[in-house]
């Protein structure tokens, strides 16, 4: 059977009631997620309120909103400051290409590979902080992918090992840099002070053309690399049945070879939807389920699928909604 996915776009400059229908959507299937280990499996409110405020102060006030939209209740704030959150796992490839003439700027590329019930498929664009940010949602108000009006492009993947520790969870750290940074070396300050819960790598670019991957985990030092791909490992393949399911060492090398050797940026787009960079296995929770293009010196974000373009500007995002149908059925 054919896959059937729902995206939104959502414009609201400050958290109010389309935030608030989001979460009231959304929250039954987070709160079943969160509690899985029980109402004492996950820090105390204290805790947590007292880690967002050492780590990211700038992010309370938003936060104590957000909690009073959700209804003030307890395991409410405890969730939404994703603060130790369970684990979880995506798939996920990334990549930054730069034009070799110099006539284009600098764009980031990124496939999210996952389980369609479990996408969220909201595009909000809000200011919370001050500045426009424009971002793929997570967690009711973290971020899987996204630009702010500064220019700064980041994304996220899942990177390759399971080991999880005290830390928040990357979506809501994602948040945070978007919103508070401006610049790569911003960025990646932030990656290096607040702790993360699990290992991810997140792929930095700026409207100045300077761009980090950042290898980000709870048992490692956070570690600033030039690379312009990645998949689903950092240093090298720590969990290899992973690695063979998701075809990652197979999408990292055709994803290095496309940003190192192809001159058009249509062309390096057009390859995330084809195989091996693509993925159909929609039934073990890495089905590619949306491409997007970031193009920082343009201030342009497009999200795009086999028959679907979808194009918003940082400047003047639009409200919408796109129903995508995946003609490849679940593997």
């Amino acid at each position: 059977m054919p896959i059937h996915q729902h995206f939104t776009a959502l414009v609201e400059d400050a958290p109010g009631p389309l935030w608030q229908a989001l979460f009231e959507r959304c929250w039954p299937g987070y709160r079943d997620w969160y509690l899985r280990s029980g109402v004492f499996g996950r820090p105390s409110y204290l805790e947590c309120r007292r880690a967002l405020r050492e780590h990211m102060p700038e992010l309370v006030p938003t936060w104590t909103r957000l909690v009073e939209l959700a209804g003030g209740g307890d395991v409410e704030a405890r969730a939404l400051s994703m603060w130790c959150p369970p684990a979880y796992i995506a798939g996920c490839a990334q990549a930054v290409w730069i034009d070799p003439a110099g006539a284009q700027g600098p764009a980031l590329l990124r496939n999210y590979d996952y389980a369609p019930a479990l996408l969220e498929g909201n595009w909000l664009a809000t200011r919370w902080c001050g500045q426009r940010v424009l971002a793929m949602a997570d967690c009711l108000w973290g971020v899987l992918d996204g630009m702010n009006e500064a220019g700064l492009a980041a994304s996220l993947s899942f990177g390759g090992r399971t080991q999880a520790g005290e830390g928040f969870g990357i979506p809501l750290v994602m948040r945070y840099l978007l919103e508070v940074s401006s610049t790569v070396e911003e960025a990646c300050a932030v990656l290096k002070r607040v702790p993360v819960h699990m290992s991810y790598s997140i792929t930095l670019l700026d409207t100045d053309g300077h761009w980090a991957t950042v290898f980000v985990g709870p048992d490692a030092a956070t570690y600033v690399s030039r690379r312009r791909a990645i998949t689903n490992f950092q240093h090298k393949v720590d969990w290899p049945e992973h690695a063979r399911a998701t075809s990652a060492v197979e999408r990292l090398n055709t994803l290095e070879h496309l940003v190192d050797k192809t001159h058009s940026l249509p062309q390096v787009a057009a390859a995330l939807l084809q195989p091996p960079l693509f993925q159909t296995s929609y039934r073990r929770g890495y089905g590619t389920l949306y491409s997007a293009l970031y193009q920082p010196t343009e201030r342009l974000v497009e999200l795009f699928w086999q028959d679907q373009r979808w194009q918003q500007s940082l400047l003047a995002p639009q409200a919408g909604e796109r129903h995508i149908v995946f003609p490849t059925g679940p593997s």
